[in-house]
């Protein structure tokens, strides 16, 4: 595996020049639609800069497929996505995250009791 490959496997933040190449999208409309869709959230480092997580990235797939793809509005993407349920994989993961952190306390509750 190149060098190059293996870095972005297992990067954790992209920046919006990153995240606009990626898309092909200019790095305003990346902010515009920061503002319309409060799903995309990115976090800012100490200087304002915006870091993208791959579930950031993940949302505005979504985003650029309702609106550069299938021609929907702003406001028809927004109406989409709230009707559009939450993905199973995502789901998943949180569920047996949860569902981990629930069986350590319950260890722990275990382990004073004795």
């Amino acid at each position: 595996m190149p060098v190059n490959e293996k870095e972005e496997t297992e990067k954790l933040y992209y920046s919006i020049s990153e995240v606009s190449e990626l898309f092909d999208l200019n790095a305003s409309t990346i902010r515009f639609w920061e503002k319309e869709f409060e799903m995309l959230s990115p976090t800012k480092n100490k200087k304002g800069n915006r870091l993208f997580t791959k579930k950031d990235i993940d949302y505005l797939a979504q985003i650029v497929e309702l609106v550069k793809q299938k021609g929907f509005t702003i406001q028809g993407a927004k109406e989409q996505l709230k009707n559009k349920p939450a993905s199973k994989k995502g789901n998943n993961e949180e569920v047996i995250a949860k569902l981990k952190e629930i069986k350590d306390k319950l260890i722990k509750l275990g382990n004073n009791e004795s």
